[in-house]
């Protein structure tokens, strides 16, 4: 599942090909027919995101609609050239301007949502690191309250939105915090030098349109963990060295997704 950064980068992208152009909205595949013929022949207004979500606005004068997007696990983008081939596929939306056109394919959702929708989304995630507006102190407060590890509270969209098992791996590592220590006994100046690594990597992540967690002091030149993967410290990395000890990393199950660690450096 892509984490908040690709997101971002994606609003991004898309607010630049879009953004200010009557647009032609459809749903080849059907499944989303009656919600693009509500945004069809619209001003693409604004994309953003928070956390893994993506939000489309659309002008008409003052009425605005909105269209709410999950990529989940297969869900993604393709841009296409101008004029547009045929749909090829299960296209569940496509986006179509003068000068660019966008297909959309396999999101776990693609909605009309109206504000009422939006602001009960937006209640039930935390923070967004990559957002200006958010509030660490909201992930903190969950956090120093809990007694759940904190490796499994990093991946709790409602304590902060955007991380996923990449994100979370690396940033334990890099705190050098154990990811079975129980939230409450992480204290507060662990909690805000992880959270100010976290928008670093985060932003890295969204101007390279990839993940980069590794140090430069830090690099061994051992290789990722597959082609065309990002270089980590843990993730994907079970039984390989640490790159700082040496020690072979280790693996486990925390609800429900595995995570990786040092036993070493994270105490």
């Amino acid at each position: 599942m892509p984490e908040g950064h690709t997101l971002h980068r994606l609003a991004r992208r898309q607010q630049r090909l879009f953004g200010g152009q009557r647009v032609r909205v459809s749903s080849p595949q059907g499944r989303f027919a009656d919600g693009a013929a509500e945004v069809d022949g619209l001003t693409f207004h604004a994309a953003e995101a928070w956390g893994k979500h993506l939000v489309h606005r659309y002008r008409d004068g003052r009425t605005e609609r909105l269209v709410h997007i999950h990529l989940g696990l297969y869900g993604g983008f393709t841009e296409l050239t101008v004029p547009v081939p045929a749909p090829v596929g299960q296209v569940r939306l496509r986006i179509e301007s003068e000068t660019a056109a966008t297909d959309l394919r396999g999101p776990t959702a693609c909605e009309i949502y109206h504000p009422a929708d939006l602001e009960t989304l937006i209640a039930r995630l935390g923070p967004d690191p990559l957002r200006r507006d958010a509030d660490p102190d909201r992930a903190w407060s969950a956090i120093s309250r809990s007694a759940r590890p904190v490796g499994a509270l990093l991946m709790d969209q409602k304590v902060i939105a955007g991380i996923g098992n990449v994100y979370r791996a690396e940033i334990l590592f890099r705190a050098g915090i154990d990811p079975m220590r129980p939230g409450k006994r992480v204290l507060r100046e662990e909690f805000d030098a992880l959270w100010s690594d976290l928008v670093g990597l985060m932003k890295i992540g969204v101007r390279r349109g990839r993940i980069h967690v590794i140090r430069p002091g830090d690099d061994s030149g051992a290789p990722a963990y597959a082609p065309n993967r990002p270089r980590t410290y843990v993730y994907r990395r079970a039984g390989e060295p640490c790159r700082i000890c040496g020690t072979a990393v280790l693996m486990a199950d925390l609800e429900g997704r595995k995570l990786y660690w040092c036993p070493v450096c994270q105490t």
